[in-house]
């Protein structure tokens, strides 16, 4: 596709302003495609913005790990875009987005309607924190710009000519953080921004997230980060299967298989059923940024909160009146702080062996809700919930996640804090301000 005049004129300004111009496919060096990630304190939202249409529009997106593509309200962000054409059923792009879930949700066009195929396709989108979803909304694609960082941290801007996604009805933003225009799936389908940036430049499967209360990233490639991470951190990545999940939506979401729970070392005698299949027999612990926190089974609740007490009241920890949402919570007064967070039992969800742990502090277990109060930062998922547990977006930051589509594994750091590191010691310093897109 030709680049539109508007568009080149815009990309000339910003070499001339920046020194950015750069050509990705000439170029020897090793670059990593990479999204600034923000928290709304608001809504507990994680967002990143990308630039896109003719002329470029800098848009807000809420980040849905489990997203199975991207969703945006068109009628306020691609009203003067001259660069969007609509994607025509029994396309290409259609079979690849037709896919990503059960046949239920994509209305395709009757073999006996010929004329159909000239009509845009339909794809509904949901907005996965409401859990309302669009009767329809058409899929599109145009021009992205995305910042790059190559290995000597000098930032460059990348194009995507073709991205595809899906036009949402303006009701759909209830519910999204303030200013937010749509979300950004990253899920395991055909049309998520990570495959659409692997087919598009030939790259493996795979993405990394590190998500903060600060400033974390989305790095879109496998490539040339050692630099702005530590050697050591990325050494230290232990690898647990991405499981598959044939319940409802499971095709584009990430599953991993806990076997149990251990608090202070100590195992909790749980329904292992419900580890690994839920109430409703949908299989595996589920990762979600659209979660805040990690909720569990009520069972598994009320197991876990007296077992985590019991550990607590060796440790001299006070249990006062619980602030809501949270149903367990401290007096904080002469706890000691350490470099990973407040000093409180340790979790441990053991995966695929007893050797093979996700270790929770205190920095991702407990929440500071008032000057002299801490809060248990898991919550009770209620009876017979679609997964036994969701681990949420708290639980999961200042921790490097490496999804690794093709090899179906996930890498997954210590807690960034033990090696007095977080996830803002990406180098930012070559992206440019979010007001320069």
């Amino acid at each position: 596709m030709a680049f539109p005049i508007h568009f080149l004129l815009y990309f000339l300004f910003l070499c001339l302003e920046h020194n950015l111009c750069h050509a990705r496919s000439s170029s020897n060096t090793q670059t990593a495609l990479a999204l600034t990630v923000t928290k709304d304190d608001s809504t507990l939202q994680y967002i990143t913005k990308i630039s896109h249409g003719t002329p470029p529009v800098p848009t807000k997106l809420v980040i849905d790990l489990c997203g199975p593509f991207i969703w945006v309200d068109c009628a306020s962000t691609y009203v003067s875009s001259s660069s969007i054409h609509q994607i025509p059923n029994r396309s290409n792009q259609c079979l690849r987005a037709k896919i990503h879930e059960d046949g239920s949700k994509i209305r395709l066009p009757s073999p006996r309607n010929p004329v159909d195929e000239d009509q845009s396709f339909q794809l509904s989108p949901e907005n996965s924190i409401t859990g309302t979803m669009a009767r329809k909304g058409e899929l599109v694609e145009d021009i992205m710009a995305i910042h790059s960082i190559d290995s000597s941290k000098k930032s460059t801007i990348t194009t995507i000519n073709h991205l595809l996604f899906s036009c949402a009805p303006s009701l759909l933003l209830n519910g999204l953080a303030s200013g937010a225009k749509g979300m950004l799936g990253l899920g395991r389908t055909m049309i998520s921004l990570p495959s659409q940036i692997s087919d598009t430049f030939s790259n493996h499967r795979k993405f990394s997230l590190c998500l903060s209360s600060s400033k974390g990233v989305i790095l879109l490639d496998d490539l040339a980060y050692v630099s702005n991470f530590r050697v050591k951190t990325l050494r230290s990545l232990t690898y647990t299967p991405l499981i598959s999940n044939h319940g409802h939506k499971s095709s584009s979401e990430y599953f991993i298989n806990v076997k149990s729970i251990q608090i202070n070392g100590k195992r909790l005698a749980l329904n292992t059923s419900l580890l690994s299949k839920g109430q409703v027999g949908v299989g595996g612990i589920k990762l979600s940024t659209i979660v805040p926190y990690t909720t569990m089974d009520s069972s598994i609740f009320a197991t876990f909160t007296k077992a985590f007490v019991k550990a607590a009241a060796y440790m001299n920890m006070t249990v006062v009146e619980p602030v809501a949402p949270f149903g367990l919570c401290f007096n904080s007064k002469g706890i000691n702080s350490t470099q990973v967070g407040p000093n409180v039992p340790v979790i441990d969800l053991v995966l695929q062996s007893e050797m093979v742990k996700w270790r929770i502090y205190g920095r991702n277990s407990m929440v500071q809700v008032r000057e002299e109060v801490m809060c248990l930062g898991l919550l009770d998922g209620g009876l017979k919930p679609t997964n036994g547990i969701v681990i949420g977006g708290y639980q999961l930051e200042e921790t490097l996640l490496q999804f690794d589509f093709g090899a179906s594994m996930l890498g997954f750091s210590p807690s960034l804090l033990t090696s007095r590191s977080n996830c803002s010691d990406f180098d930012f310093n070559g992206i440019p301000k979010e007001s320069s897109f």
